[in-house]
């Protein structure tokens, strides 16, 4: 079984980052929140940006936008329509339906594009659009607490992530690809994991 990460892996670039900015022609005010989600996503990459810490600033992103005059849901189909050129046809050959994606951008947004994935196994962060806030962060170790609650003990033979934010799904893996630009620059196998 291969698991694969979406950002900057599947997808050409931050997906949560691509949406935010799409919204801006119909909702200005998230301008007001860009230069926070640009210093925050810097941090997230350099893993300079704890888990709870990402997870405040994403709370305080969505309390602020979502003021009643804005759906997120209803910006998916459009936003798809736009930026589904950004899909990485190379990583997406590799899919197969028994496959896992498992990411940290939203499930709401992820489900959007399900259909070019390939698999239906795909697991996100999960956003209560009620209550303006994330509820299950898939970031750093959660992702493997999420994957243990799926699909139990079950061995990763190969993951695919462009981040060493993802050090704890490594671990798991017996094999593991770093994709950069869109292109697989290293393979770690599993007597190096040790040195992640």
């Amino acid at each position: 079984m291969k698991v694969f990460d979406f950002d900057n892996t599947i997808y050409r670039g931050e997906s949560s980052v691509d949406f935010a900015f799409f919204m801006i022609k119909h909702h200005k005010k998230i301008m007001l929140y860009v230069p926070k989600i640009l210093f925050s996503l810097a941090g997230y990459k350099l893993c300079l940006i704890s888990k709870p810490k990402l997870e405040a600033i994403v709370n305080e992103f969505l309390e602020f936008v979502m003021d009643g005059t804005v759906r997120f849901e209803d910006f998916v189909e459009p936003f798809w329509a736009t930026h589904s050129h950004k899909l990485n046809r190379k990583i997406l050959k590799r899919i197969k339906p028994d496959d896992i994606i498992i990411s940290a951008s939203p499930s709401f947004l992820l489900d959007g594009i399900s259909g070019s994935m390939k698999t239906n196994r795909i697991v996100g962060s999960e956003v209560d659009f009620d209550i303006k806030r994330v509820t299950w962060f898939n970031f750093g170790d959660n992702k493997v607490i999420r994957f243990r609650e799926l699909y139990g003990d079950r061995s990763i033979d190969v993951f695919y992530t462009d981040s060493f934010n993802d050090k704890d799904m490594m671990k798991i893996s017996k094999e593991v690809y770093i994709v950069k630009k869109g292109k697989i620059v290293r393979h770690l196998r599993r007597r190096r994991r040790k040195e992640l």
